[in-house]
C-alpha cells in the first residue's frame, strides 16, 4: 500500500511554514548529510581511482574491475530509483556505502596475493551499491531543495562531495611521499580509504525519508511514502521512451566515460606516484570551484529559468571546447606506446621537474572543473524537470545506469590498448553532441518558477492518481 499525506505537514504545525534552516528535516541539514555520505565513500572512490589503475602497476587489473563495476553500475543504476522508492534512504543508501569497504579492501588483499578474481568480484559488488547509493543521493540532491536554489543545493552537496577526493588525495600523497620510484601504493594508504568509507556507511543512517523533509514553506519532498515493485517496474519501463530521457542519453553515457582517459592516460601516464596524489588533491579541488560556479549561474544569472538554464549550457560548452583543444595539443606529444612499450616518457614531479610539470598539472586540473560544470549542469536540468522526489529518483537512476553502461564501455577501451588520440577525441565529441540536446530539453520540457508554482497543486507522483489529502491508497 502506498500512504499519501497532506504536503503541507511535518514536525511543526501543519501548514506553516518554517524558516529555520537548521531543522534536522530541513532540506539543507538532509543535503549536507547526503553530502558527507559521498564525501567518504565515493569521494574517496574518486581519489583512488584518480592515481590511475588504483595505485595499481597493472593497470589491467583494475581497468576490469571497473568494467564490472561499471556493467552492474548500469543495471542497479536503473533500478536504483525504484529500489529508492520501495525500501527508503536508508537501507538503499547504507547497503549501497559497504560496498565501497569491500573494493578497497580488494585492492589492499591484491597488494600482497595478486588474486585478480577477487578485485573483480568486489568491483563488481561496488557496482551494485554505487547504483543504490547514486541513485538515492540524486533524488534527495534534485528534490529536496526549492526549484530557485536547486543549482546552489547541487553545487553545495557537489563541493562537500569533492572535499572527499580533495582529503582522498592527500592519503596517498603523504604516504607515498618519500616513496618515489615505487610503482604502487603502500597498505597504509588502502586502510585509510577503508576507515572513510566505514564511517560514510555509518553516516547514511541519518539520511531521512523524503515524506518526511519538509522545505521552509511548509511542503513534503513528497507524499508517497512507499512504492511498491510493480508500480516502480512499469514506471521504469517508460523511461526508454521518454523523449527527456532520450535527450539526456549522450550527455549520460558521456559524463563518465572521460574519466579513463583522464585518470589513466593523463595522470597515471605523464605522473610519478606521488605526485598523482597531489594532482587529484587540486583535480577534485577544481571540482568544488567548478560546482560552484555553474551553480551560481543556472540560479541567479537571469529571471527566467529557462534562460538561467541555456546561459549555463553555453557556458560550459565554451569552456568545455576550449579545455578539449588544450588537451589534443597535449596528445599530440605521446601515445601509447611511448608510455607502456618503450617507456619513453619521464615521469613528471612536482618538485623535480620545474616548469615541464605546470602544463600538464594545468590541464589535468581544467578536466576537473569541466567534470563539475558538466555534470551539475545535467543534474540541475534533470531537478527541473519535476520536483517530487519519487519521479526524480526514477529520472537519476535512468542517467546513472546510462552513465554507467558508458563507462564499463570506457574501460574496456582502454584495456584494449586504443590509442590515446582516439580516446580523447571520442570524449569531446560526446561532450559535444550533448549541448544542443540539452539546450533542446530546456527549451522544451523546463518551466518557469511562476509556470511551475501554478502546476503545483494539480502535480502528483507519476504512477499514481491524484489524492485529496490525508488519504491512503493503493497504487494503480
Amino acid at each position: 500500500m502506498v500512504e499519501t499525506g497532506d504536503q503541507k505537514t511535518g514536525y511543526q504545525e501543519p501548514g506553516s511554514p518554517n524558516n529555520s534552516v537548521f531543522r534536522f528535516n530541513s532540506p539543507l541539514i538532509q543535503v549536507i548529510l547526503i553530502g558527507l555520505v559521498c564525501f567518504c565513500c565515493p569521494g574517496m572512490f574518486n581519489a583512488l581511482s584518480g592515481m590511475g589503475g588504483g595505485g595499481q602497476l597493472d593497470h589491467n587489473v583494475v581497468n576490469n574491475a571497473n568494467t564490472a563495476l561499471y556493467t552492474t553500475f548500469a543495471i542497479f543504476g536503473i533500478l536504483g530509483g525504484g529500489i529508492y522508492n520501495i525500501i527508503g534512504p536508508r537501507l538503499t543508501l547504507f547497503s549501497g556505502c559497504s560496498t565501497y569497504i569491500l573494493y578497497a579492501g580488494s585492492l589492499l588483499y591484491y597488494n600482497h596475493h595478486k588474486h585478480q578474481p577477487f578485485v573483480v568480484v568486489a568491483g563488481a559488488l561496488l557496482g551494485v551499491g554505487a547504483g543504490l547509493l547514486w541513485a538515492g543521493q540524486g533524488a534527495i540532491m534534485t528534490s529536496y531543495p526549492p526549484a530557485q536554489r536547486k543549482g546552489t543545493y547541487i553545487s553545495l552537496f557537489w563541493s562537500i562531495f569533492n572535499m572527499g577526493g580533495v582529503i582522498g588525495g592527500l592519503i596517498p600523497f603523504v604516504m607515498n611521499y618519500h616513496r618515489e620510484k615505487a610503482a604502487n601504493v603502500n597498505d597504509g594508504t588502502y586502510v585509510g580509504f577503508m576507515v572513510f568509507m566505514s564511517i560514510g556507511t555509518l553516516l547514511s543512517l541519518t539520511i531521512l525519508h523524503p515524506s518526511k523533509v519538509i522545505r521552509n514553506d511548509g511542503t513534503r519532498c513528497t507524499n508517497v511514502k512507499y512504492s511498491n515493485v510493480g508500480t516502480e517496474t512499469v514506471e521504469i519501463a517508460k523511461l526508454f521512451a521518454n523523449w527527456k530521457m532520450l535527450l539526456i542519453f549522450p550527455a549520460a553515457w558521456g559524463s563518465n566515460f572521460f574519466y579513463t582517459y583522464q585518470f589513466n592516460n593523463v595522470n597515471g601516464a605523464l605522473f610519478n606516484l606521488r605526485t598523482r596524489g597531489l594532482n587529484n588533491v587540486f583535480y577534485w579541488g577544481a571540482q568544488m570551484f567548478g560546482s560552484v560556479l555553474i551553480g551560481h549561474i543556472m540560479d541567479f544569472s537571469f529571471k527566467r529559468r529557462k534562460t538561467r538554464g541555456l546561459a549555463g549550457i553555453s557556458v560550459v560548452a565554451v569552456l568545455g571546447t576550449g579545455i578539449w583543444i588544450g588537451g589534443l595539443l597535449k596528445q599530440r606529444g605521446y601515445d601509447y606506446d611511448d608510455v607502456m612499450v618503450k617507456k619513453s616518457i619521464k615521469l613528471l614531479d612536482f618538485k623535480d621537474s620545474g616548469s615541464d610539470y605546470a602544463g600538464p598539472f594545468v590541464l589535468y586540473f581544467s578536466y576537473g572543473l569541466l567534470d563539475a560544470m558538466f555534470q551539475s549542469m545535467v543534474y540541475w536540468v534533470i531537478g527541473a524537470l519535476a520536483d517530487d522526489s519519487v519521479i526524480l529518483s526514477r529520472y537519476v537512476g535512468f542517467y546513472k545506469g546510462v552513465q554507467s553502461a558508458g563507462a564499463a564501455v570506457a574501460w574496456q577501451i582502454d584495456t584494449h590498448k586504443v590509442p590515446y588520440m582516439n580516446q580523447l577525441v571520442v570524449n569531446w565529441a560526446l561532450t559535444t553532441i550533448s549541448y544542443p540536446l540539452l539546450a533542446l530539453l530546456v527549451i522544451k520540457f523546463v518551466k518557469d518558477e511562476d509556470k511551475v508554482a501554478e502546476d503545483d497543486e494539480l502535480q502528483t507522483p507519476s504512477g499514481y492518481p491524484k489524492q485529496s489529502n490525508d488519504e491512503s491508497v493503493n497504487p494503480i
